[in-house]
């Protein structure tokens, strides 16, 4: 691991964000368990799951076990993470490594035991010349005299387990952040004040994006935020004002300020800076100032028909799925499967199956993407990769009634930081809803026969700063699979300064210095299809216009104009994109399986319900981005499953975009793909161009992006028929109801429709625990 074999590396604008989290913590992974709110789930504890959960997230024990372990005999030259710091060599995670699916299939089909469990360890290496995130094997567990501690590589496209930490203490950073602030305390009561604003170093705070290492140079963008005190809203306060740093060394005597950006000019430097400021041209930018305008709340105003409560659901008698608490099982009308977690990207769900069929061995969230453009320093190259902030860790505590049903079943999520548990109290809901909208109607002649659309939902939310995410994975009566994400929260708004010859190029006004910036979102998941069995095909079902002539068609002298279709087997791996005009279908198939009519059993894979067409990357070879990426290239990609392909990304690409840990690219290699194991990467996402209606928060209707996964010729017929609940009126018949129906008056409870509250734990670190500007200190960064 040393400098000669491994090439210098350009830095993502990510890292913005990555220098809080790399020296702040050192969790430990968490794993789920059921733990129940009062809810009418009368009969879930007594269900049994099939197997166990080879997927199940590592125990306290386990994860105790093996920091032990590690500390006492490892060999890394660990220091306990609690009395550890920035030059020691400190466990940053544990977590459990997912076995291989070569080996959890036979463990599934009956002919082998489990496969053995691994730990996945990642640990920060300060105490050498050069700082790295190292990731290491552990197992197999229980831990005995034979277990081992390896490199883990097999997973890793670039064949490394490391990646360079260019800042490994952030507490450094801050802490020239608050001297130079000191130094420069005149230039800045100057710019960011004015007569009915006087100027208060406490309420302002820095923000960093480091821009690139190359020849071993590593340069930061700072700009200045105030700090929200009012709404929170750090994101929507950058000031004017933007300074260069080149931190080349872990030293921080060595650094040394460059440039200097305000007000649509560079700067050489101080001097220059001053200098400017004395010119009599000289213009100050305008203030970006805390206030009501970004609250997001309202307890004053009060509309006709704001004091009466909304209408909720309710569920009456009780929860119609089953859940194995032990093994995190979930059965409901037809489809099983299970759960796990991942620390950096959430929920996972594992071996789903509709009506004993397997549909997917696994679905879940690999890397969440926001890039952005813009022409000053920060916004023109910022881009994050979200899993790098642990998007698993920060799942919060749910708001019954608001986030998910009074009556859901809702599950805690666990896992070690700094050496003791932490729980977050349930961040996992499950319940079932019904849609304002029937699953299925008709009226013909002397008859109405119309069925209520219920669906299951499992959700979590994922808080990274400014952002809130939530996730859904939710399953419909006739086999369906929509996996959905929606987002809420301030913007990361852009400096206002006027007087570009195109102001609305990057995005628009929307208060007195505050801009909005455009940027993708493009949220990557894996859905490792196993349409009855692990032999699948994609198929490429087109919807084309045709001029053909009939036998039958003698009322033409010339060829009808018509449309067919046409079938093209996706023989090769490849990315693609939705088509035009919605022209194509692409269908999952297993060759081999068919159903009562001799077609191919199989899966269409969509857009779903979300707004819009989900997307891609709008920028082509992204400067800041590097290869870090690349599945955001295309809409969905068709390959070939590996074990050795477990992941699109890495927590640690953010590190090293040119040579990434983990490059997509690479798992694009033109192999054949006609009846194998498939697995189809899927993006999700928008292209966000916030608007005065983002003010202050974004709202979740106008950001969401989903794709379905639904039957096509899977079945006989449509198999709802079955699991529905609707009614069949005919003239002179009685009114017959297919399914359960209410035939008495049911008695609520107050925190039925409106829970009780007074025991949600409000997370001490959400909002703050990405931000580097809050980081800085909070209301007196510079004390």
């Amino acid at each position: 691991m040393s400098s000669s074999s491994r090439p210098w590396v350009k830095i993502t604008g990510f890292i913005a964000f990555i220098l809080v989290v790399i020296a702040a913590s050192s969790p430990f992974i968490k794993h789920v368990k059921t733990s129940f709110i009062p809810s009418h789930t009368s009969d879930a504890n007594a269900y049994k799951a099939p197997k166990n959960n080879v997927w199940s997230d590592l125990s306290k024990w386990e994860a105790n076990s093996v920091a032990n372990f590690l500390l006492s005999s490892s060999g890394l030259n660990l220091t306990d993470s609690a009395k550890a710091t920035s030059d020691d060599n400190a466990i940053k995670l544990i977590e459990l490594l997912q076995p291989n699916k070569s080996d959890v299939l036979s463990y599934l089909d009956g002919s082998s035991g489990p496969p053995a469990r691994w730990a996945r360890v990642v640990v920060e290496q300060g105490a050498t010349k050069e700082a790295h995130v190292t990731n290491y094997m552990v197992g197999p567990l229980p831990l005995d005299e034979s277990s081992v501690v390896m490199p883990l590589e097999f997973c890793y496209s670039s064949g490394r387990n490391y990646a360079l930490n260019p800042m490994a203490d952030q507490a450094k950073l801050l802490s020239f952040a608050k001297s130079f602030a000191v130094g420069i305390m005149d230039i800045l009561a100057e710019i960011l004040s004015d007569d009915q604003h006087p100027f208060d170093m406490k309420g302002l705070g820095v923000h960093p994006r480091v821009n690139y290492i190359v020849d071993e140079t590593l340069m930061i963008w700072m700009q200045l935020y105030r700090t929200g005190f009012n709404s929170d809203a750090t994101s929507l306060l950058p000031q004017g004002i933007y300074i260069q740093l080149n931190a080349s060394t872990r030293n921080p005597e060595n650094w040394k300020v460059l440039q200097w950006y305000f007000n649509n000019k560079i700067y050489a430097n101080e001097t220059e800076f001053r200098v400017a400021m004395e010119s009599p041209d000289f213009k100050k930018s305008g203030l970006n100032m805390d206030g009501h305008w970004n609250d997001i709340e309202d307890f004053d105003s009060a509309p006709p028909g704001r004091e009466m409560p909304s209408p909720t659901m309710v569920q009456p008698n009780g929860a119609r799925y089953r859940i194995d608490k032990e093994q995190n099982f979930v059965s409901w009308m037809g489809f099983d499967f299970y759960m796990s977690t991942s620390s950096d990207t959430g929920l996972f769900l594992h071996d789903i199956r509709f009506n004993g069929d397997s549909v997917m061995y696994e679905v879940g969230m690999q890397e969440a993407l926001a890039h952005y453009a813009g022409d000053d320093p920060m916004q023109g190259g910022q881009e994050f990769l979200d899993s790098f902030l642990y998007m698993g860790l920060y799942m919060y505590e749910l708001v019954p009634g608001y986030d998910c049903p009074a009556y859901a079943t809702f599950l805690d999520t666990e896992f070690h930081f700094k050496d003791f548990p932490k729980t977050n109290k349930n961040s996992i809901c499950i319940f079932e809803y019904t849609a304002d909208y029937p699953l299925q109607r008709h009226t013909a002649d002397k008859r109405v026969s119309i069925s209520r659309n219920t669906y299951l939902v499992v959700r979590f939310v994922s808080t990274v700063w400014n952002y809130d995410y939530t996730f859904d994975y939710i399953f419909y009566l006739d086999g369906t699979i929509e996996v959905k994400v929606r987002a809420s929260g301030f913007i990361f708004g852009a400096f206002w300064t006027g007087g570009q010859a195109n102001e609305d190029e990057y995005g628009f006004r929307v208060h007195d210095a505050v801009s909005t910036s455009m940027h993708d979102h493009v949220i990557n998941f894996k859905a490792d299809l196993d349409i009855v069995g692990t032999e699948n095909t994609m198929v490429r079902v087109g919807v084309e216009p045709l001029t053909a002539e009939y036998p039958w068609d003698d009322e033409n002298t010339s060829p009808r104009n018509t449309m067919h279709l046409t079938k093209t087997i996706v023989e090769k791996e490849m990315g693609i994109d939705w088509p035009r005009n919605s022209g194509e279908l692409f269908i999952v198939m297993n060759q081999n399986e068919t159903n009562k009519w001799g077609q191919k059993r199989g899966y269409r894979v969509m857009p779903g319900t979300g707004v819009g067409t989900p997307v891609h990357l709008t920028i082509l070879n992204s400067t800041t981005l590097g290869k870090a990426a690349e599945w955001a290239a295309n809409d969905l990609w068709a390959l070939k499953r590996k074990d050795t392909e477990p992941r699109s990304s890495s927590p640690l690409n953010a590190l090293t975009p040119l040579d990434p840990i983990v490059d997509f690219g690479k798992y694009v290699d033109d192999e054949d793909i006609m009846q194998e194991d498939l697995v189809i990467w899927f993006n999700l996402g928008t292209h966000h161009i916030p608007h005065a209606g983002d003010i202050p928060n974004t709202l979740m209707h106008t950001s969401s992006s989903s794709v379905m996964f639904t039957p096509f010729n899977f079945h006989d017929r449509d198999p709802s028929i079955h699991t529905r609940q609707g009614v069949k009126m005919e003239t002179g018949k009685k009114v017959r109801h297919f399914g359960g129906s209410y035939d008495a008056g049911v008695r609520l409870r107050k925190e039925d429709l409106e829970p009780d509250l007074s025991r949600y734990q409000v997370p001490v670190d959400a909002g703050t625990n990405h931000s580097f500007v809050d980081k800085l200190g909070g209301p007196a960064p510079w004390n």
